[in-house]
């Protein structure tokens, strides 16, 4: 899941940014509404965490912004009020969940992917293929019933493949959905990351490569 959080609180959004990334997300940050629009404008991303009191371009006007450009992003709206008329201000705007601050950090993972979910074709919360069963809510993975130890960008790659259903991924794709902007695209990050996640859940190997084309489960 590729989520982008944007925050004018730098150490919250860089806070909220790596407890993401420790749940197998890849995670993008900006500071401000104007550099937020930029982001959306260039990638694609399941979720944004969308602070409302936003420096430059207001979070309401990002959020109207993504509603007319009909983006099927999930906005999670983050505000320091908890009004009820507030919470359904941001409602009426497009915002697709609300969640007040100060905030318990579990709930704020459950409501992104709860979102992150709903971002496509509805899936099961548990994901099963080939023998594979991937929880991410619980971060747990098992191959024939038997629990796989992955680290995150392991995770990350084969829930990508796994929400696929069958169909092929390429590594651009995959580099898209798995790792954030900062990641070099000419670097061989995905080849080295499914290696070792094949290597991890052992024989018969069920991840694919179709050649030219990216993998496949």
């Amino acid at each position: 899941m590729r989520v982008l959080v944007v925050e004018d609180e730098q150490l919250l959004a860089d806070a909220v940014a790596t407890g993401l990334r420790r749940e197998a997300m890849a995670v993008d940050v900006v500071y401000d509404g104007a550099a937020a629009l930029e982001r959306i404008g260039v990638n694609d991303y399941d979720v944004v965490v969308l602070d409302r009191d936003l420096p430059l371009v207001h979070g309401d006007d990002v959020c109207r912004k993504l509603v007319e450009l009909g983006i099927p992003t999930r906005v999670l709206m983050l505000t320091a009020s908890g009004d009820v008329s507030d919470r359904v201000e941001g409602l009426e705007l497009g915002a697709d969940d609300y969640l007040p601050k100060p905030f318990a950090f579990t709930e704020l993972i459950a409501r992104v992917r709860a979102l992150g979910r709903r971002t496509s074709v509805p899936l099961p919360p548990v994901l099963e293929r080939a023998g594979i069963k991937l929880d991410p809510n619980r971060r747990e993975v098992f191959r024939d019933g038997k629990e796989v130890q992955l680290a995150p960008k392991e995770f990350a790659v084969l829930e990508v493949l796994l929400r696929s259903e069958g169909a092929v991924v390429s590594a651009e794709q995959l580099l898209e959905k798995a790792w954030d902007e900062n990641t070099d695209p000419f670097t061989n990050v995905v080849r080295v990351t499914v290696m070792t996640l094949r290597r991890k859940l052992g024989e018969p190997a069920v991840i694919v490569t179709v050649p030219g084309s990216g993998y496949r489960i």
